[in-house]
């Protein structure tokens, strides 16, 4: 990030970040053969990069033409696809059974510090063999192998075209019992799945009102698809038929190229005493949240670059999101993503998609 004012204890954080990246620069640089040509001949080495910030970046649409991979081809165990439209080429993770082990940490870690592990799951998606080379699913798998619940099920299918659908009567099946059970549900899926979810239950006048400490999370967009809605229609849509409150709404940031996801709800939801005094006299009740920004899990940083001079934005303003992902071992730790954002601290918020950039995220795979 650019220079801002830095918490206690903060300062040693990002020294220890530094050291470890540039420790991860100087591994890929010679593992990943495509990676070294590319930082060769930006002439950015190990020998000259002395801060994380000055490490190569690639961009997300050089994994559809190169084999940015530090694994053997002969070690490579499975691919994540980006999930774009039919007649784009895909891009490409590859990993071993060493990197998906480290992929499973890091997502459930982040996970399981914002969603309760103890909840009921419904995935809104295929499951793992239905769709191999998402990334999505194998991180829904994840989360259903270590919750604690032995209640977690996958609601989608694939069609004959590859379009993801759902399996809409189990769903309804599924919430009616929770009513009555009276347990926590948290419910996952691309956004364009909750339409569809919300889009059927409106057409057969259906409303739920799940048990309180229920959750969703959503991720995904709309690109080059018939229907969309603003990320605050589909929130109030969600609230109404399922009656899970938009604090209990979590969005999820993530792409098959990274190791790490991002979350729009925040750990700390405390602030300087005279905003939590002002926060009071507005009659706001105690813990609400001060920000929605999206955060990476302290092993991956963030920048918002401007696409005129390829620096960082200042506070506020928009830029093309980059992330150095320290769990990105075995490919390419800093990525340049597609996406525009609003740089805010150590977070963001999520603009959308670069003007002319293809369309892709997870809900285009559901037709």
């Amino acid at each position: 990030m650019a220079q801002h004012e830095l918490l206690p204890g903060e300062h040693s954080l990002q020294q220890q970040f530094d050291s470890l990246a540039l420790e991860l620069f100087a591994i890929q640089f010679k593992a990943n053969p495509a990676y070294g040509k590319i930082c060769a001949a930006r002439q950015l080495t190990p020998a000259t990069v002395r801060h994380w910030a000055q490490i190569p970046f690639v961009p997300t649409g050089a994994f559809k033409e190169l084999e940015l991979s530090c694994i053997a081809p002969g070690n490579r165990t499975a691919v994540f696809h980006s999930s774009g439209t039919t007649e784009q080429k895909p891009s490409r993770h590859f990993h071993s059974a060493e990197s998906l082990a480290l992929y499973e940490v890091s997502l459930w870690r982040w996970f399981k510090a914002r969603f309760s592990v103890e909840n009921e799951f419904v995935f809104l998606t295929p499951d793992q063999p239905a769709a191999p080379h998402s990334s999505l699913v194998y991180m829904f798998e994840t989360v259903r192998k270590n919750a604690r619940t032995e209640r977690a099920e996958f609601f989608g299918g694939v069609a004959a075209g590859g379009a993801w659908t759902i399996n809409f009567d189990s769903v309804v099946h599924k919430l009616r019992r929770t009513c009555d059970d009276g347990k926590p549900l948290t419910i996952l899926g691309t956004a364009f799945s909750f339409v569809h979810l919300l889009d059927f239950l409106a057409d057969n006048s259906l409303q739920f009102n799940l048990p309180g400490g229920s959750l969703v999370m959503e991720t995904g967009g709309y690109k080059n698809r018939s229907r969309t809605m603003p990320k605050s229609e589909l929130h109030a849509l969600i609230t109404e038929h399922l009656g899970v409150p938009g604090d209990n709404i979590t969005c999820e940031y993530g792409m098959s190229e990274l190791s790490s996801q991002a979350y729009d709800s925040i750990l700390d939801r405390r602030g300087p005493p005279q905003l939590e005094a002002g926060l009071k006299q507005a009659g706001a009740r105690p813990g609400t949240p001060i920000s929605r920004h999206f955060r990476f899990p302290p092993w991956a940083n963030v920048q918002i670059i401007s696409p005129e001079n390829g620096h960082e934005v200042a506070e506020g303003e928009t830029g093309l999101i980059r992330i150095f992902d320290l769990a990105n071992v075995f490919s390419v730790a800093a990525i340049q993503t597609e996406d525009l954002g609003i740089r805010h601290g150590h977070g963001f918020d999520l603009v959308g998609r670069i003007q002319l950039a293809e369309a892709r995220g997870c809900s285009l795979m559901t037709a």
